[in-house]
């Protein structure tokens, strides 16, 4: 159906799920305000498996599958693009080192310490014991919340250089997509988790922009790679939150 055209084309974009035709990066940039709906597909399928599991496996066994689920389902690009951010931000030298650093395809040690805190907190977090139902409503509340950060980013920030970014950047200077996005995120995000999730976006909204304000003194600007990371990072505090303020 025309109808489901950018939903399934964001879907496609960043996931790895059967959604249909992958139309060119133009068209996903200019649904990105959609990138929350994605967000509840996405959560609904981890969150559903870690709820079904949950009752079986010990709860650090629980975060390592969520964890590893996740990174096959987005199609480890998020996950690849948090590495490359963290050798880029810990590179020395001036913002063209910085850049060279985050595009090199091989992974560095400030890549690789990334990843490993990156799992470590999400196995870890899990060890908490969400109960019940919880750990359905907040995985998909984190997930929300981490599309909805990058759609933020990418209105507030500006790119650092012509490339993966500049679509979603120019795109998204439209007040009223933002807006949409906002609209299709806070009912979510409330129906999942309440107060709670509404502390778990605040903290990932000031990340967010702790994020493009050290992009932007690094590398000139917010990146693909940026953008891939602010998912990671604000999907893992979203559920430290939700773990602390919901037990």
């Amino acid at each position: 159906m025309a109808s489901l055209r950018p939903i399934q084309s964001v879907l496609a974009f960043l996931t790895i799920l059967p959604a249909g035709k992958f139309h060119d990066i133009h068209y996903v940039a200019k649904n990105m305000y959609l990138f929350p709906l994605a967000g509840v597909v996405v959560g609904a399928i981890v969150g559903g498996m870690a709820f079904g599991i949950s009752p079986f496996l010990h709860p650090l066994l629980v975060g390592l599958i969520v964890a590893g689920s996740l990174v096959i389902l987005t199609g480890v690009h998020h996950t690849d693009a948090l590495a490359d951010f963290a050798d880029g931000l810990m590179a020395k030298g001036d913002k063209e080192d910085k850049r060279k650093a985050m595009l090199d395809p091989a992974v560095g040690s400030a890549g690789v310490a990334a990843l490993v805190m990156y799992f470590a907190g999400m196995i870890i977090v899990f060890g908490a014991g969400f109960t019940g139902l919880q750990i359905l409503t907040s995985i998909i509340a984190a997930e929300v919340i981490a599309k909805y950060v990058m759609v933020l980013l990418t209105y507030r920030g500006t790119s650092a250089w012509e490339g993966f970014s500049s679509p979603f950047t120019a795109a998204m200077k439209d007040g009223r997509k933002m807006a949409a996005a906002t609209g299709i995120m806070l009912p979510i995000v409330w129906f999942a988790s309440g107060y709670a999730g509404l502390a778990a976006l605040g903290v990932s909204i000031a990340l967010g922009a702790l994020m493009r304000h050290t992009s932007k003194k690094s590398f000139g600007g917010i990146s693909g790679d940026v953008l891939g990371a602010s998912n990671e990072v604000t999907r893992l505090a979203s559920l430290i939150v939700l773990s602390s303020v919901m037990l």
